[in-house]
């Protein structure tokens, strides 16, 4: 409740407001107590105003009343309801500013207050959109332009403001229509002026007056149309898009059998093989399901390591896999190395105790009993037929085509960097053969071919249990000399450094050679130089890297001075 507060000479009018007082103990416990029996119901609730009961289930912060809406605290909602003094009076959504002028008599006599210049009565001089004249229509008393329409404000709702239609004219749309109609109706006359007077003249073949059907209609052939999903720009060389191209089949459509692997619509994905039960190899299939990509290159040695990295955790080694991933790479792969030498050492140990060795380096089991699963089909001279065949490597260009009486395919021969034909020795392509006469005049120091001797130096293919004896052979000579490589470690390092220092110290004395040689190089003109005169083939090796480090000129650096002097 307001009431006027003790003024001073200085403070006349100012009205302050009640301040609320602070409930007690007994009181706040008696007003909760009231509120709960109304929620049950034992109690009448609030009623406000107008008579009408308050619902007790109402939040407080809905039903208590702002102190600067209502500050004697009487129960009520009429906050919550809208304010009628607030509400404005919107115009209709079809009303729009009236356009034109009024559709009345012109006036002929000058009105008190109109416009000097053209006499309307809505307007004044200075928002006058005629021209200047230089008698205006007060002085003249003649050319009295019409009042335009009184354009009142309209005060638009929500929909009103954004409705982009609203005071649009229909009749305007009729107007282009008609107008563009007009356009054509003289383009086709006058095309059927042009081609009249072609006819006439007989200037116009078959030819022209096909295309001339053809251009009538253009859409009946779109042709040059957009693709829908496509936007290619000739300048930036760019296609967009943005659809699905028609050979790519959908995941769901590739098995339609309902027991296949399942296709989750929401995140569109199916990470089984569609074909797992159609018994079909997954690396011939065009799609393996998710899974197949994601277990694939070097996914499982990732795994490896995580689980690696939690395991060494779990007693006690501080890794981690993203903190610290060389620490971790280093360990897991000592680690390896280790697991490996100790399965050696027992199985080494187990020999040695126990014995058996001449059980582990027999043959395989197929071997032994000469029976595969392999279909071999043979002739009656032992020939393979079928099985064993070799696959022909095939390519792209034609082959087997023999041209000019040639009995080899060009590219057969080759002699100083330049390929020819085998059966005449001849590097001119497209010539005519000459056979062993060409082959003497092109080579005359040439030792004739014999068959005899190639025949006596071919090796004779050997069986499986040969190549797997000589397998065998092969791993015992590497356990041995990594046996031997532990032993001579010691000794083996000093060498090593030795042959290195040697090594680096020719590829410094190479690396000079190659500076003066770059050198010379460089001094010629580079449309005279050699060509690839600067480049490298082969991949140079570490002592060839560290002399080119060595070497090389660093101009930032302070003291390159000092080393030219």
């Amino acid at each position: 409740m307001l009431q006027e507060a003790e003024t001073t000479p200085g403070q006349e009018g100012i009205v302050d407001l009640e301040e609320p007082k602070k409930m007690t103990r007994e009181d706040w416990r008696k007003k909760k107590e009231l509120e709960e029996q109304r929620k049950l119901g034992n109690a009448p609730a609030e009623v406000d105003e107008e008579g009408k009961d308050i619902n007790p289930h109402i939040p407080q912060y809905i039903s208590s009343v702002p102190w600067y809406i209502d500050p004697s605290k009487r129960p009520t909602l009429k906050h919550q309801r809208p304010q009628e003094e607030k509400q404005l009076e919107f115009s209709s959504i079809g009303e729009w500013y009236k356009r034109g002028v009024q559709e009345k008599s012109v006036s002929t006599k000058f009105r008190k207050g109109a416009c000097e210049n053209c006499g309307a009565l809505t307007h004044q001089k200075k928002d006058c959109l005629e021209r200047p004249r230089k008698v205006g229509a007060k002085f003249s008393g003649t050319g009295f332009a019409p009042d335009e329409h009184h354009q009142i404000q309209l005060s638009l709702d929500y929909d009103g403001k954004r409705d982009r239609w609203n005071g649009y004219d229909p009749e305007e749309h009729m107007r282009i229509v008609e107008e563009y109609s007009k356009v054509d109706l003289a383009k086709r006359t006058l095309k059927a002026q042009r081609l009249q007077e072609e006819l006439a003249t007989g200037k116009l073949d078959h030819r022209e007056r096909e295309h001339n059907s053809e251009d009538e209609d253009e859409d009946k052939y779109a042709d040059d149309i957009d693709m829908p999903g496509q936007n290619f720009d000739s300048k930036r060389r760019i296609t967009v898009r943005n659809l699905r191209i028609r050979e790519d089949t959908a995941k769901y459509l590739r098995n339609l059998d309902p027991n296949s692997a399942y296709y989750d619509p929401k995140t569109r994905a199916m990470r089984e093989n569609p074909y797992s039960n159609t018994g079909k190899n997954p690396e011939e299939v065009g799609y393996a399901g998710d899974n197949f990509a994601r277990y694939s290159g070097d996914t499982i040695s990732m795994a490896q390591t995580q689980l690696f990295a939690w395991e060494a955790y779990e007693k006690g080694t501080e890794v981690h896999l993203q903190a610290d991933p060389t620490k971790l790479e280093l360990l897991h792969q000592s680690f390896r190395v280790k697991k490996e030498d100790f399965k050696d050492q027992q199985k080494e140990g187990i020999l040695e105790k126990y014995g058996g060795e001449e059980h582990l380096d027999a043959p395989p089991r197929e071997l032994l009993l000469a029976q595969t699963e392999d279909y071999v089909e043979y002739s009656r001279h032992g020939a393979v037929l079928k099985g064993q065949e070799k696959a022909i490597a095939r390519s792209k260009y034609e082959e087997d085509v023999l041209l000019n009486n040639h009995t080899c395919i060009w590219g057969s021969f080759w002699k100083d960097g330049i390929w020819g034909y085998k059966c005449c020795h001849s590097l001119v392509k497209q010539s005519y053969c000459t056979g062993e006469a060409g082959k003497i005049t092109a080579n005359t120091s040439c030792v004739p071919f014999d068959e005899g001797v190639e025949d006596e130096n071919e090796e004779v293919p050997k069986t499986l249990l040969e190549m797997h004896q000589e397998k065998m052979k092969e791993k015992k000579k590497k356990n041995k000399k990594k046996h031997k490589k532990r032993n001579d470690d010691s000794s083996s390092d000093e060498e090593d450094e030795a042959k290195k220092k040697e090594k680096l110290k020719r590829a410094l004395s190479a690396e000079e050679q190659r500076l003066k040689q770059v050198a010379e190089m460089m001094q010629i003109d580079e449309r005279k130089r050699p060509y690839n005169s600067l480049k490298e083939i082969r991949e140079p090796t570490e002592e060839e890297m560290e002399a080119f480090r060595m070497k090389r000129p660093r101009p930032d650096d302070p003291m390159a001075s000092f080393l030219n002097q």
